[in-house]
């Protein structure tokens, strides 16, 4: 996702999932910002305000389309001051951008927000296992053995390669460039 220089990245993204009806991971961002605050998680409930220009190291967060409880969207971000200190938190106000800023991101139709644990009588409602088997567990500890688990419902590997190994793009070994 671009946004432009001026524009707010966080009223951006989150218009997006609303317009779209979508989810939103935000995986990655870069660019410059300018003018920030920030909650930082070494100093709870206190917000910081960041005057000038900052360079994005690290942009993450989610963005769900409403209705969404409150904490479950929003941004971290951490950014490079001129002098080099780095400083980061959650965006608490604004994101404006003060160049282009592009925005690496995820997006999930029927997205939903669910609260966990889940409640007893949902436990059991998960969906079969393929066959109507149980998943066979490993020495009796509650860990589900791998090798016994099919993998997307194809053969096991036989070891040779060549689309014998359960992956349907390996019986079709790429050209030389």
């Amino acid at each position: 996702m671009g946004v432009a220089g001026g524009a707010d990245v966080v009223d951006c993204v989150a218009e997006y999932a609303r317009r779209r009806q979508r989810g939103v991971c935000v995986l990655s961002g870069a660019g410059t910002v300018a003018n920030v605050a920030l909650r930082q998680p070494s100093a709870p409930g206190a917000v910081v305000a960041l005057h000038g220009r900052f360079e994005i190291l690290s942009l993450t967060g989610t963005f769900l389309p409403g209705p969404a409880p409150p904490g479950s969207t929003g941004l971290t971000v951490y950014l490079a001051g001129g002098q080099g200190q780095v400083v980061g938190g959650s965006v608490v106000g604004s994101l404006i951008a003060a160049g282009p800023v592009m925005v690496i991101a995820s997006t999930f139709a029927n997205a939903t927000y669910e609260r966990l644990p889940l409640e007893e009588e949902e436990e059991g409602s998960g969906p079969p296992m393929p066959g109507g088997a149980e998943p066979l567990m490993a020495g009796g500890h509650g860990i589900a053995d791998p090798s016994a688990l099919p993998m997307f419902n194809l053969p096991p590997s036989n070891g040779l390669g060549g689309g014998g190994d359960g992956f349907p793009w390996a019986a079709h070994p790429r050209p030389p460039y």
